[in-house]
């Protein structure tokens, strides 16, 4: 996929053969009930067309129920969940799997991933995720909060690669190695806290660059995620924001500016830090 042809319906395909929306809705402590059903709608109205939800979210069922209220069809969409902590092991991650199923209403996810790299059980939740897989409860497994490390454990103990990587990733958060990693084992690397949860929004050195392309610095930070062909799910709960996350496809960076931009690094982590876990 080159730049120009980035669109929001644009989609890449992973290893396991299945065709990923690049731009997505996060859903990350949307409350339940009516905030998260409504935005949901706002970005499937919008376009967006690949919503991201967890167990530890506790919103799978009102996703669910947005999709439904929707009218798209559900092949259109692709629902992505995750396995949280607590349901680490083999036959746990199974039934955990089967319980997300049920909130969220829908007989697959397209994307099953393990939320984080829980120590000493990871290699067996992912012959739980491989079984899912063969089962058909999902179209694609991979990880989330995965460092190098954690990943060449898992290559080291399985034949089947994980089709996604999701962390947190930002030009505050420029994680190059891990994102050159997981091209040359040809894992999808997926970017979450893309806004720095509004942290760096008023930094002026990307007030900068937002000015000269006539932009906001939010819309600046979602293009450059997405000129570096990695997927991105900004979340916002309001309309505006879902609108104006969505409105980066009529314009390009410039090679210059990735480069100031990729220059930005502060190992600036907002939410989790997976970089401790051995």
């Amino acid at each position: 996929m080159t730049v120009k042809e980035i669109k929001i319906d644009a989609r890449v395909k992973l290893n396991h053969g299945v065709e990923m929306p690049i731009f997505g809705l996060g859903t990350f402590q949307m409350r339940s009930g009516k905030e998260t059903q409504q935005a949901v709608l706002y970005a499937l109205e919008a376009g967006y067309r690949l919503i991201d939800t967890a167990q530890m979210y506790g919103n799978e069922e009102d996703v669910g129920q947005a999709l439904r209220k929707s009218g798209i069809a559900r092949a259109e969409v692709f629902i992505t969940t995750k396995l949280w902590n607590s349901e680490h092991g083999y036959q746990k991650a199974l039934n955990a799997c089967e319980e997300s199923l049920n909130k969220l209403g829908l007989s697959y996810v397209d994307l099953y991933l393990i939320h984080w790299p829980v120590q000493g059980l990871r290699t067996e939740t992912w012959k739980a995720m491989q079984t899912l897989l063969e089962k058909g409860k999902c179209r694609a497994i991979g990880v989330s909060n995965y460092m190098i490390r954690h990943l060449e454990e898992l290559l080291d103990n399985s034949e089947t690669i994980p089709a996604i990587n999701q962390v947190e990733f930002s030009p505050y958060l420029y994680q190059k190695d891990l994102l050159e990693f997981c091209r040359s084992h040809d894992i999808q690397l997926e970017a979450y806290s893309p806004l720095t949860k509004g942290h760096k929004l008023n930094d002026p050195k990307v007030l900068t660059i937002a000015k000269k392309y006539a932009k906001t610095p939010a819309q600046i930070l979602i293009r450059w995620v997405l000129q570096k062909d990695i997927v991105v799910i900004p979340k916002s709960s309001k309309k505006e924001r879902i609108l104006e996350n969505a409105d980066v496809f009529d314009f390009k960076i410039s090679p210059d500016d990735i480069r100031l931009l990729d220059s930005f690094n502060q190992d600036l982590r907002t939410s989790w830090d997976p970089s401790t876990i051995p």
